[in-house]
């Protein structure tokens, strides 16, 4: 079944944390508690704490049953995609009606904001693993670079993040992303790790920006670097790599559609490696849409390190 038949359900897609990842989108593009400067989507447009039923759950489990009767099975089912999942009010019930469908392990992806809430704490119990993060040491950088709700606060946030943790029956494994001559300095990494510890998850992971971001202003930290700055953690450290865990069988080009590359692109930029590997078809068949996409004004390039990643023209309404 082409993607165009799907609006919550997308890829799957690849993951550098998670391998082929089946995406659930649980809020509307960009819908969040942050603005991060770091953003692969952009600027938030909707910035809230306000949690709702955003998007309707039966909707959902219906389109990933149908989903996965058609694909084959990814290594997660991850509830991430356009902006922050936990506002979702029933995201609780949602994991637990992926339970009822399939063995597939859920991972939740969020920013982590809203853990200090106990109800969006008990609804997250029955996932496989959580992947929250933490970007700054203190209020003055968090305020700088996650820009997040005012009514949310850097010891509200941490204390949500040591609770939560304390008390997850399965794993954590939070990332840290860091900004070049902002939080990826030794002192900023340090009092990072600081914290992790009192935090203490499974794992953590380094990234850093590699996709397009938000501002021109958020850098990469180099490579070296980040090996550097892995030093200072204790337990379970990864340097986040930067392509996915192999790629898929390209065999079905002849059924890929350009809606099927729009859904991956409204997600996040995608360079044609990564289409390729997300839709199950050959680079070449991935850039002939791709091209054929430029063309007609609906997607765009953007260089950033050094590589070519494809976006939507959100000038054109696809979003």
């Amino acid at each position: 079944m082409s993607a165009s038949n799907f609006r919550y359900v997308y890829g799957p897609v690849p993951s550098r944390r998670l391998g082929r990842s089946l995406g659930i989108d649980l809020v509307p593009f960009k819908t969040c508690t942050y603005d991060c400067v770091y953003c692969q989507l952009g600027r938030t447009t909707d910035q809230t704490i306000d949690r709702q039923e955003y998007v309707p759950i039966k909707d959902v489990l219906a389109e990933l049953e149908q989903k996965l009767a058609a694909e084959d099975t990814p290594d997660y089912i991850s509830l991430a995609g356009s902006g922050e999942p936990t506002l979702n009010s029933c995201i609780g019930d949602l994991i637990e009606g992926i339970k009822d469908l399939t063995n597939i392990p859920v991972a939740v992806l969020t920013n982590g904001s809203l853990l200090w809430i106990r109800d969006v704490r008990e609804a997250l119990m029955a996932a496989d693993l959580v992947l929250p993060s933490l970007d700054a040491g203190d209020e003055r950088l968090f305020r700088y670079v996650n820009r997040p709700h005012s009514a949310i606060t850097f010891e509200r946030m941490f204390a949500g993040l040591v609770q939560f943790t304390e008390h997850f029956p399965e794993s954590v494994w939070l990332e840290v992303f860091l900004l070049a001559g902002v939080t990826g300095t030794p002192a900023e990494v340090e009092k990072i790790a600081a914290l992790v510890k009192r935090i203490g998850p499974s794992r953590v992971q380094l990234n850093t920006v590699s996709r397009p971001p938000a501002e021109e202003f958020a850098f990469a930290v180099l490579r070296n670097q980040m090996e550097q700055f892995k030093e200072l953690f204790d337990g379970a450290v990864d340097v986040i790599a930067e392509s996915g865990r192999g790629q898929s069988p390209a065999s079905s080009a002849n059924e890929m559609t350009d809606a099927d590359v729009l859904g991956l692109l409204r997600r996040r930029p995608c360079t044609s490696a990564d289409v390729a590997n997300g839709l199950g078809i050959h680079v070449m068949d991935a850039l002939k849409h791709l091209d054929g996409l430029i063309a007609a004004g609906k997607v765009r390039t953007v260089v950033t390190g050094g590589r070519s990643f494809y976006t939507i023209n959100q000038s054109t309404g696809e979003n």
